[in-house]
């Protein structure tokens, strides 16, 4: 067990204020951030000011599995290019972040001239990998112009106690693995890599979809100029926008034929459907108005049996009344006899005149039949 008699250390943070306040910071002591709540990035390492100048002592890992006091984290660095920051570049540094139960996080990120040299071209340049590193939760501290091997004076320097990175061997810089010494010494604590993403996946799908991606900025208002393309290809590239377009309002008009098809099926359906509701319904009502039973049968039945109750002769009765007992027949005067006309020649069944006119009644009739008798 090392000594724990460090006296605490302190840091300062320049913090950014308004025009009305020029507070140069506050001093903290290197202890881990709370990073539920942050408002502020992690400041970078020449920001802290440490307390004092004590010789710092590593902890094993034994210590720093088990956990060290509050006020004496434990040191773990990671650094890398951090181009194009993506959620891999994250996870690495959650997992260093996470390797002990007391951990401060210092994240080392190389220049442009280091990273140009040895690796090649970045899409980001150094200040925007700064800032982007310093923004992401699980870091404590950024190193700018982080070097390109750690040497003995860098890690005694940030007082660093263990160092972060994949176990893959990494040759770079005329050597095959420059984690070789610190893995000799004991200080490394290796992450696992997050597979399907990497900067380098980034820029292939990029390469990969020129034309597509120059189109979207075309669209977007840059310039051919700003986007190095010559005036044949920016017409070329406006040319299958256009196209484009028109394939999307082709495939926009298929597409609400198609619901509008589905849409007259529905209701064609639901109609049939209705019709046959309906149809059902119809016949039922048919057969009861005209069926073999139906109320139209019925009606016609009582409508002949009272048709001939009406047209059928009454019943005489059995015995009639006597002849003087019956009213007397009306009289009534033949229409085309009258005062000028002659009178006819009697005849044996009407005789008498009355008023000039012959009147002829029932019971004349009688009488004569009797007198013929």
């Amino acid at each position: 067990m090392q000594s724990t008699s460090m006296p605490l250390q302190s840091r300062k943070r320049k913090r950014d204020v308004s025009n009305a306040d020029n507070e140069v910071g506050e001093r903290i002591g290197k202890i881990p951030r709370c990073t539920v709540g942050l408002k502020h990035p992690a400041p970078f390492a020449e920001e802290l000011v440490p307390a004092n100048a004590q010789p710092y002592e590593r902890v094993t890992m034994e210590e720093a599995k088990r956990g060290t006091r509050l006020e004496r984290p434990v040191r773990v660095y990671a650094d890398g290019i951090f181009d194009v920051f993506h959620s891999g570049h994250a996870r690495a540094l959650m997992q260093a972040k996470g390797l002990f139960p007391n951990t401060h996080l210092i994240v080392g990120v190389c220049s442009d001239d280091l990273t140009h040299k040895f690796k090649g071209f970045t899409v980001m340049n150094e200040d925007e990998r700064y800032d982007a590193v310093r923004h992401c939760r699980y870091v404590d501290e950024v190193v700018r112009n982080a070097p390109w091997t750690l040497t003995p004076e860098f890690l005694t320097k940030h007082r660093i106690d263990f160092v972060a990175h994949d176990d893959i061997p990494y040759s770079s810089a005329g050597s095959d693995d420059i984690y070789k010494h610190i893995k000799e010494a004991g200080m490394f604590a290796p992450t696992q890599r997050t597979e399907g993403i990497s900067t380098s996946d980034i820029i292939t799908r990029i390469v990969r979809d020129y034309d597509l991606y120059v189109r979207r900025n075309l669209q977007r208002g840059y310039t051919a100029k700003e986007l190095n393309v010559s005036f044949i290809n920016e017409k070329k590239y406006h040319l299958q926008e256009r196209v484009d377009k028109v394939k999307r309002k082709v495939r926009d008009v298929e597409e609400k034929s198609k619901e509008f098809v589905l849409k007259v099926e529905e209701k064609s359906i639901d109609l049939i459907q209705k019709w046959e509701e309906k149809s059902r319904e119809f016949i039922g009502n048919f057969l009861q108005m005209f069926g073999p039973e139906g109320a139209l049968k019925h009606m016609l039945k009582e409508g002949k049996g009272r048709m001939l109750q009406a047209i059928s002769p009454r019943q005489s009765p059995s015995s009639s009344p006597a002849r003087e007992e019956r009213s007397p027949s009306p009289t009534f005067r033949l229409p085309f006899f009258n005062k000028s006309s002659p009178p006819p020649s009697p005849s044996p069944h009407h005789s008498g005149a009355r008023g000039g006119g012959y009147l002829v009644s029932e019971d004349d009739s009688d009488d004569d039949e009797d007198d013929d008798n």
